[in-house]
């Protein structure tokens, strides 16, 4: 019956049943980490570009806005939690059950949990940099406004996390077949 299926889908539903669900697994496990820590790195660059140039003014703003800086660490750390947790789903499963609908399901859960989680720690991290470069050049001007902005960066970094429950929440449906 699913051999009749496949003959008659088109051309891209045959190449994506084709390919191993390990390579989808491998490949959402890479995004999980690697689009997590750019969106770190580009946080922290456009933040602390901002607080190196609003410190020249005002230098005594440069050790409490490190903690935008941490903020923007944190995305990177939420990629890697969740690629070790996509990293433990993965199982072995015979040759013979490689293709079966139940392991193109895991693959594709991880797969989609990956790139979830890769994505919104993008979002998140350029949110926080943007936010944290805002308050070090609002903290160089007025120092009362610290704390105010701050908040805001602290909802900013929830987006991560709502990245990351919703990326665990996703790879609940990676179970691979029992081994026969």
């Amino acid at each position: 019956m699913s051999a009749t299926i496949v003959a008659h889908s088109s051309s891209w539903s045959r190449a994506l049943v084709a390919i191993s669900p390990y390579t989808f697994s491998a490949i959402g496990i890479a995004v999980s980490i690697g689009v997590s820590v750019l969106g770190a790195a580009w946080g922290i660059y456009i933040t602390g570009s901002s607080l190196i140039g609003a410190a020249i003014k005002a230098p005594r703003i440069t050790s409490k806005n490190l903690i935008s800086v941490i903020f923007c660490e944190a995305v990177a750390i939420y990629g890697v939690i969740v690629a070790i947790i996509l990293q433990t789903k993965l199982e072995s499963v015979p040759t013979a059950n490689i293709y079966q609908p139940e392991s193109l399901r895991a693959g594709y859960a991880i797969f989609a949990s990956g790139l979830i989680v890769g994505f919104a720690n993008l979002v998140c991290g350029l949110c926080v940099g943007i936010i944290g470069s805002s308050c070090a050049l609002s903290d160089a001007q007025n120092s009362s406004l610290f704390v105010k902005i701050l908040v805001i960066e602290i909802f900013g970094s929830a987006l991560g996390l709502f990245g990351v429950i919703v990326g665990i929440i996703m790879s609940a449906q990676a179970t691979w077949p029992t081994k026969v």
